[in-house]
């Protein structure tokens, strides 16, 4: 099976992310998508638990796709070229990128080595280009892809405002965060 790898924080999740991962799925030529959370923040930014993040992202509700703890279970430091001896053997593997990463991808760990390990799909992403590309990079490119401009920093920024989550979040994940109180979140407002 060929498996796209979508990593990151998911601090938290939101509707971006499964229009990402649906996206791959139908243009990527991948047969299955793995959400692949971070143990602990990038770029030493803040993050809820790891608890959290992983529970938030194990609500998400979309066909052919899976979530993988290795990063978390191995505690790895987010460099995604430690992920990939961890990998199962028997599969093939690409990685997920938003074009938003492209101008900082020189600052990865090995992402010389990396870019030569793994393939990656470069998702655009509003109001960035899709370069710099280093080499075994692919934009994913289709006449029918939806692009957004949703993040978690500002879903973040949103909830701290106090300001509605409706339609940019899974209904499961805002609960979660109510319940839990993440990011300041008090019990729902809709």
């Amino acid at each position: 099976m060929r498996i796209a790898l979508f990593g990151g924080a998911f601090n938290p999740p939101h509707l971006g992310h499964i229009l990402v991962a649906q996206q791959v799925l139908d243009f990527g030529g991948v047969d299955e998508l793995w959400f692949v959370p971070t143990f602990q923040g990038s770029f030493d930014k803040p993050v809820a638990s790891v608890e959290d993040r992983l529970a938030m992202v194990k609500l998400i509700d979309l066909p052919k796709t899976k979530v993988c703890t290795l990063e978390i279970d191995h505690q790895l430091d987010g460099h995604t070229i430690n992920l990939l001896p961890l990998l199962p053997k028997d599969n093939s593997y690409v990685f997920i990128i938003g074009s938003d990463n492209l101008p900082s991808f020189h600052l990865w760990g090995n992402w010389q080595d990396l870019v030569k390990q793994i393939p990656f799909i470069v998702f655009p992403r509003l109001g960035f280009a899709s370069e710099p590309l280093y080499e075994n990079m692919t934009v994913l490119n289709h006449e029918h892809l939806i692009l957004s401009n949703i993040s978690s920093t500002k879903i973040r920024a949103r909830i701290k405002e106090g300001l509605s989550l409706t339609n940019l979040i899974p209904s499961k994940i805002e609960e979660h965060l109510a319940n839990n109180k993440l990011y300041k979140l008090s019990p729902m407002r809709r």
